[in-house]
């Protein structure tokens, strides 16, 4: 008769022994992996540290803590690589901007969010290699970046967009099925701030959100690698707009799915637009922007 094996937990520190490390480093590694997320003065697991082995322990004296299945300790996260991370300091004296800059230009881009203490990672700013640390003696968290950022394609955009030395806009550039969208419905309806969009709907959308005092975008690349546009951006709230228009052309409807699910890998926020609500902004928008936090007057 065969028994099963009973999973033996340790705690962080005997875990930090084991692995002969700081018990300091070992929580910064389980923090920038997205194992556990700092709550106030408490470390808190998060679901992928569930998913990695972690559970929670009951000790009668210290009360809660967090424990590991201990083979945790043959995970490659401990290896130490000569992998050198940069911080926003760094990037901002490589980029030519003031260090005060750096982390807003991230946090525009979607790669970071402001913390009360600090700025903290973005699922997309994970997955273009983003480590979660913080100061040892405050607990403000901050990001680290692999050296790949300072060649990130659209953070070198940004920066040159922001320095004035953009290029022209190159439609051969886009997809190429954005490329027909984009020739086909040509921007020439003018919004009451000067934007030149393509359809009246997106008219009425533009003018809303001017009259609405709401600082936006239109056709504003989102910050990933695959050349995609949005309808609209609003940088309060990192919010964008898409107004579906043509669902009854099949290859209109492909571009949208495609979208659709570009917009739900990265976690973006979104806002999703139809015919029957270009009359009744009033109504809608003001709902759909209060659930990301924007309350428009």
């Amino acid at each position: 008769m065969s028994t099963s094996n009973k999973v033996k937990y340790i705690s962080t520190t005997a875990l930090s022994k084991e692995l002969k490390m700081n018990v300091k480093e070992v929580f910064q590694i389980f923090l920038a992996n997205g194992l556990i997320n700092r709550v106030e003065e408490n470390w808190v697991l998060t679901d992928n540290g569930r998913k990695i082995g972690g559970t929670i322990k009951k000790h009668p004296r210290i009360g809660e803590y967090i424990a590991w299945d201990e083979t945790i300790k043959n995970n490659n996260m401990f290896n130490k690589t000569n992998e050198t991370l940069i911080n926003a300091t760094a990037l901002s004296n490589h980029f030519g901007v003031s260090k005060f800059k750096m982390n807003p230009i991230l946090s525009e881009l979607g790669f970071v969010q402001k913390n009360v203490k600090g700025w903290t990672v973005t699922k997309l700013g994970l997955s273009i290699g983003g480590k979660q640390l913080e100061y040892d003696r405050t607990g403000v968290p901050y990001v680290n970046w692999p050296e790949g950022i300072l060649q990130n394609k659209r953070l070198v955009e940004t920066m040159n967009e922001l320095q004035g030395n953009g290029p022209e806009e190159n439609l051969e550039s886009d997809q190429s099925s954005s490329l027909g969208f984009r020739e086909k419905f040509v921007a020439k309806h003018r919004s009451a701030d000067g934007h030149y969009v393509r359809s009246r709907a997106e008219m009425l959308i533009d003018n809303w959100l001017y009259m609405s005092e709401i600082v936006h975008a239109y056709e504003r690349k989102l910050p990933i690698e695959e050349d995609v546009y949005t309808d609209f951006y609003l940088p309060v709230g990192k919010v964008y707009i898409e107004y579906w228009g043509l669902e009854d052309e099949p290859k209109y409807a492909a571009r949208k799915q495609e979208k659709l699910r570009i917009y739900e890998k990265y976690g973006f926020n979104l806002i999703e637009l139809q015919d029957a609500d270009i009359q009744n902004l009033d109504d809608i928008l003001p709902k759909k922007l209060l659930k990301f936090g924007i309350q428009a007057y």
